[in-house]
Protein backbone atom coordinates (compact mmCIF):
# COMPACT_ATOMS: atom_id res chain seq x y z
CA UNK A 1 0.00 0.00 0.00
CA UNK A 2 1.33 3.38 -1.01
CA UNK A 3 0.60 6.49 1.28
CA UNK A 4 0.98 9.90 0.52
CA UNK A 5 0.39 12.82 3.16
CA UNK A 6 -0.67 15.58 1.00
CA UNK A 7 -0.51 19.26 2.23
CA UNK A 8 -2.33 22.21 1.20
CA UNK A 9 -4.56 20.99 -1.52
CA UNK A 10 -1.87 19.78 -4.93
CA UNK A 11 1.30 20.98 -3.23
CA UNK A 12 3.60 17.68 -3.45
CA UNK A 13 3.53 15.04 -0.63
CA UNK A 14 6.53 15.49 1.71
CA UNK A 15 7.06 12.09 1.21
CA UNK A 16 6.46 8.82 0.32
CA UNK A 17 5.82 5.57 2.22
CA UNK A 18 5.27 1.92 1.00
CA UNK A 19 4.70 -0.14 4.14
CA UNK A 20 6.39 -3.66 4.41
CA UNK A 21 5.43 -7.03 5.93
CA UNK A 22 8.56 -7.33 8.20
CA UNK A 23 9.76 -5.02 11.17
CA UNK A 24 12.21 -3.39 9.26
CA UNK A 25 11.51 0.54 7.92
CA UNK A 26 14.01 1.69 5.29
CA UNK A 27 14.39 5.59 5.88
CA UNK A 28 15.53 7.87 2.62
CA UNK A 29 15.65 11.87 4.14
CA UNK A 30 17.85 12.87 1.70
CA UNK A 31 17.07 11.82 -1.55
CA UNK A 32 14.47 14.36 -2.19
CA UNK A 33 14.67 16.60 -5.05
CA UNK A 34 12.03 19.08 -5.18
CA UNK A 35 11.94 22.95 -4.26
CA UNK A 36 8.97 24.49 -4.24
CA UNK A 37 8.91 27.48 -7.06
CA UNK A 38 9.11 30.49 -4.17
CA UNK A 39 12.06 29.13 -2.36
CA UNK A 40 13.92 28.09 -5.56
CA UNK A 41 13.42 31.75 -6.99
CA UNK A 42 15.17 32.83 -3.73
CA UNK A 43 18.36 30.54 -4.23
CA UNK A 44 21.32 30.63 -6.00
CA UNK A 45 21.97 29.52 -9.63
CA UNK A 46 24.53 26.73 -8.24
CA UNK A 47 21.86 25.88 -5.36
CA UNK A 48 19.45 25.65 -7.73
CA UNK A 49 21.25 22.42 -8.84
CA UNK A 50 20.81 20.84 -5.40
CA UNK A 51 24.32 19.45 -5.27
CA UNK A 52 24.19 18.06 -1.53
CA UNK A 53 21.37 15.27 -2.46
CA UNK A 54 21.81 11.82 -1.41
CA UNK A 55 21.40 10.54 -5.50
CA UNK A 56 19.84 7.97 -7.00
CA UNK A 57 19.48 6.34 -3.35
CA UNK A 58 16.14 5.34 -3.65
CA UNK A 59 17.01 3.32 -6.62
CA UNK A 60 20.07 1.53 -4.86
CA UNK A 61 17.36 0.38 -2.25
CA UNK A 62 14.39 -0.21 -5.43
CA UNK A 63 14.57 -3.96 -3.71
CA UNK A 64 13.78 -3.49 -0.27
CA UNK A 65 10.24 -3.53 -0.43
CA UNK A 66 10.29 -6.48 -2.67
CA UNK A 67 12.07 -8.33 0.43
CA UNK A 68 9.40 -6.83 2.32
CA UNK A 69 10.68 -4.05 4.29
CA UNK A 70 8.51 -0.84 4.72
CA UNK A 71 10.27 2.40 2.67
CA UNK A 72 10.02 5.66 3.79
CA UNK A 73 11.49 8.47 1.27
CA UNK A 74 11.78 12.43 1.13
CA UNK A 75 10.32 14.17 -1.71
CA UNK A 76 11.65 17.52 -0.69
CA UNK A 77 15.07 18.75 -1.20
CA UNK A 78 17.81 19.02 2.21
CA UNK A 79 17.92 22.46 1.33
CA UNK A 80 13.53 22.92 1.95
CA UNK A 81 14.57 21.42 5.48
CA UNK A 82 16.97 18.73 6.24
CA UNK A 83 15.06 15.91 7.50
CA UNK A 84 17.96 14.63 9.80
CA UNK A 85 18.75 17.30 11.83
CA UNK A 86 17.40 18.19 15.22
CA UNK A 87 14.48 20.49 14.97
CA UNK A 88 15.83 22.94 17.87
CA UNK A 89 18.95 23.49 15.89
CA UNK A 90 21.40 21.08 17.95
CA UNK A 91 24.59 20.56 16.62
CA UNK A 92 24.66 17.17 15.16
CA UNK A 93 28.28 17.00 15.72
CA UNK A 94 29.45 19.49 18.61
CA UNK A 95 32.79 21.25 17.93
CA UNK A 96 32.67 20.00 14.08
CA UNK A 97 31.29 21.34 10.86
CA UNK A 98 27.34 21.40 10.75
CA UNK A 99 24.67 22.06 8.33
CA UNK A 100 21.49 23.52 9.36
CA UNK A 101 17.80 22.16 9.85
CA UNK A 102 17.39 24.89 7.32
CA UNK A 103 21.05 25.02 5.14
CA UNK A 104 22.03 28.34 4.42
CA UNK A 105 25.48 27.27 2.66
CA UNK A 106 26.06 24.38 0.41
CA UNK A 107 28.89 21.55 1.37
CA UNK A 108 30.71 23.66 -0.34
CA UNK A 109 30.37 26.82 1.83
CA UNK A 110 28.73 28.69 -0.97
CA UNK A 111 25.50 30.60 -0.08
CA UNK A 112 22.30 29.00 -0.95
CA UNK A 113 19.98 31.69 -0.85
CA UNK A 114 20.76 35.39 -3.04
CA UNK A 115 21.74 37.93 -0.67
CA UNK A 116 18.79 39.28 1.73
CA UNK A 117 17.29 36.12 0.90
CA UNK A 118 17.57 34.10 3.62
CA UNK A 119 15.07 32.17 5.58
CA UNK A 120 14.34 34.09 9.00
CA UNK A 121 13.16 32.19 12.55
CA UNK A 122 9.44 32.13 11.21
CA UNK A 123 9.92 30.82 8.03
CA UNK A 124 12.56 28.22 9.53
CA UNK A 125 9.76 26.99 12.33
CA UNK A 126 6.87 26.85 9.19
CA UNK A 127 9.12 24.41 6.97
CA UNK A 128 9.46 22.70 10.10
CA UNK A 129 6.09 21.79 10.94
CA UNK A 130 4.46 21.71 7.04
CA UNK A 131 7.80 18.75 6.19
CA UNK A 132 10.59 18.08 8.89
CA UNK A 133 6.99 17.21 11.09
CA UNK A 134 4.64 14.54 8.46
CA UNK A 135 8.01 12.67 7.91
CA UNK A 136 8.73 12.31 11.52
CA UNK A 137 5.50 11.69 12.37
CA UNK A 138 5.36 8.72 9.87
CA UNK A 139 8.56 7.78 11.10
CA UNK A 140 7.14 7.65 14.66
CA UNK A 141 3.79 5.78 13.73
CA UNK A 142 6.05 3.54 11.94
CA UNK A 143 8.13 2.44 14.58
CA UNK A 144 4.96 1.81 17.26
CA UNK A 145 3.38 -0.01 14.60
CA UNK A 146 6.05 -2.26 14.09
CA UNK A 147 6.61 -2.70 17.82
CA UNK A 148 3.06 -3.21 18.47
CA UNK A 149 2.81 -6.63 15.39
CA UNK A 150 6.22 -8.01 16.22
CA UNK A 151 7.55 -6.79 19.41
CA UNK A 152 10.43 -4.72 18.09
CA UNK A 153 11.43 -2.62 15.30
CA UNK A 154 14.52 -1.99 12.87
CA UNK A 155 15.49 1.33 10.91
CA UNK A 156 18.05 1.59 8.63
CA UNK A 157 18.94 4.87 7.39
CA UNK A 158 20.39 5.35 3.61
CA UNK A 159 22.43 7.94 2.60
CA UNK A 160 25.17 9.05 0.22
CA UNK A 161 27.81 11.62 -0.10
CA UNK A 162 30.38 12.96 -2.35
CA UNK A 163 33.57 11.06 -1.52
CA UNK A 164 35.73 14.53 -0.68
CA UNK A 165 34.03 16.86 1.14
CA UNK A 166 36.75 19.03 3.05
CA UNK A 167 34.20 20.72 4.81
CA UNK A 168 33.47 18.04 6.76
CA UNK A 169 36.25 15.32 6.42
CA UNK A 170 39.85 15.29 5.05
CA UNK A 171 41.19 13.37 1.95
CA UNK A 172 38.48 10.75 0.44
CA UNK A 173 35.20 9.20 2.54
CA UNK A 174 35.88 5.48 2.80
CA UNK A 175 33.50 3.34 0.66
CA UNK A 176 30.89 2.24 2.72
CA UNK A 177 30.69 4.42 6.34
CA UNK A 178 28.27 2.44 8.64
CA UNK A 179 27.36 4.30 11.91
CA UNK A 180 25.48 2.89 15.26
CA UNK A 181 25.33 6.06 17.29
CA UNK A 182 28.79 4.76 18.74
CA UNK A 183 27.40 1.87 19.39
CA UNK A 184 24.41 2.96 21.25
CA UNK A 185 21.44 2.81 18.81
CA UNK A 186 21.52 -0.99 17.89
CA UNK A 187 21.85 -4.30 19.52
CA UNK A 188 25.67 -4.65 19.01
CA UNK A 189 25.16 -8.32 17.65
CA UNK A 190 23.02 -6.91 15.02
CA UNK A 191 25.35 -4.57 14.23
CA UNK A 192 28.58 -6.64 14.45
CA UNK A 193 26.42 -9.22 11.86
CA UNK A 194 25.45 -6.16 9.67
CA UNK A 195 29.28 -4.70 9.14
CA UNK A 196 30.38 -7.91 8.27
CA UNK A 197 29.03 -8.11 5.23
CA UNK A 198 30.37 -4.91 4.48
CA UNK A 199 33.73 -5.36 5.92
CA UNK A 200 34.21 -8.18 3.99
CA UNK A 201 32.53 -6.88 0.46
CA UNK A 202 35.46 -7.31 -2.23
CA UNK A 203 36.68 -4.06 -3.60
CA UNK A 204 35.36 -1.59 -1.36
CA UNK A 205 36.36 -0.02 1.69
CA UNK A 206 34.21 -0.17 5.19
CA UNK A 207 34.31 1.71 8.30
CA UNK A 208 32.00 1.74 11.58
CA UNK A 209 30.99 4.59 13.42
CA UNK A 210 33.86 6.48 11.92
CA UNK A 211 33.38 10.19 10.70
CA UNK A 212 29.60 9.86 10.09
CA UNK A 213 28.22 7.86 13.27
CA UNK A 214 24.80 8.48 12.66
CA UNK A 215 22.57 11.53 12.60
CA UNK A 216 19.53 12.61 14.10
CA UNK A 217 16.97 9.78 13.18
CA UNK A 218 19.95 7.06 14.01
CA UNK A 219 20.50 8.27 17.42
CA UNK A 220 16.38 9.82 18.23
CA UNK A 221 15.35 6.84 17.47
CA UNK A 222 17.45 4.42 18.36
CA UNK A 223 16.67 2.73 22.00
CA UNK A 224 17.76 -0.62 21.79
CA UNK A 225 16.64 -0.97 25.71
CA UNK A 226 13.15 -0.31 24.35
CA UNK A 227 13.72 -2.60 20.87
CA UNK A 228 14.25 -0.06 18.79
CA UNK A 229 16.83 -0.88 16.49
CA UNK A 230 19.02 2.12 14.35
CA UNK A 231 21.47 1.93 11.79
CA UNK A 232 22.69 4.06 9.17
CA UNK A 233 25.01 3.39 6.22
CA UNK A 234 26.18 6.43 4.36
CA UNK A 235 27.74 5.79 0.84
CA UNK A 236 30.45 7.28 -1.35
CA UNK A 237 29.09 8.36 -4.02
CA UNK A 238 31.99 7.22 -6.21
CA UNK A 239 30.89 3.84 -5.78
CA UNK A 240 27.99 4.26 -7.76
CA UNK A 241 27.33 7.70 -9.72
CA UNK A 242 29.74 10.56 -11.22
CA UNK A 243 30.04 13.01 -8.87
CA UNK A 244 30.09 16.11 -10.84
CA UNK A 245 27.12 17.64 -11.77
CA UNK A 246 24.26 16.46 -13.47
CA UNK A 247 25.19 13.61 -11.09
CA UNK A 248 24.45 10.86 -13.87
CA UNK A 249 23.61 7.20 -12.00
CA UNK A 250 26.18 4.72 -13.28
CA UNK A 251 25.23 1.12 -14.03
CA UNK A 252 28.14 -0.40 -14.07
CA UNK A 253 28.96 0.90 -10.87
CA UNK A 254 26.02 0.37 -9.54
CA UNK A 255 26.18 -2.93 -10.25
CA UNK A 256 28.48 -4.31 -8.09
CA UNK A 257 27.29 -1.85 -5.47
CA UNK A 258 23.64 -3.19 -5.19
CA UNK A 259 24.28 -6.57 -4.84
CA UNK A 260 26.31 -5.74 -1.45
CA UNK A 261 23.57 -3.30 0.06
CA UNK A 262 20.77 -6.32 -0.54
CA UNK A 263 23.03 -8.94 1.04
CA UNK A 264 23.59 -6.44 3.95
CA UNK A 265 19.50 -5.94 4.59
CA UNK A 266 19.24 -9.47 3.89
CA UNK A 267 21.16 -9.84 6.93
CA UNK A 268 19.49 -7.64 8.68
CA UNK A 269 16.12 -9.46 8.03
CA UNK A 270 17.87 -12.67 8.99
CA UNK A 271 18.46 -11.22 12.11
CA UNK A 272 14.26 -10.71 12.57
CA UNK A 273 13.87 -13.43 11.68
CA UNK A 274 15.76 -15.38 14.56
CA UNK A 275 13.99 -12.47 16.90
CA UNK A 276 10.62 -13.93 15.72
Amino acid sequence: VLLFMAIFGAAIAPYRFEQGTIPLLVSIPHDGQHVPDEIAARMTGSAREIPDTDWHVQRLYDFAGELGAGVLAATHSRYVVDLNRDPVGQALYPGAENTEILPITMFDREPIYLAGEAPDASEIAARVETHWRPYHDRLAAEIDRLRARFGFAVVFDAHSIRSEVPRFFDGRLPDLNFGTASGTSTDPRLAARAFTVLDSADGYSAILDGRFTGGYITRHYGAPSEDVHTLQLELSQRTYMNEPHPFDFRPDLAGSLVPVLRRLIEEVISWTQERR
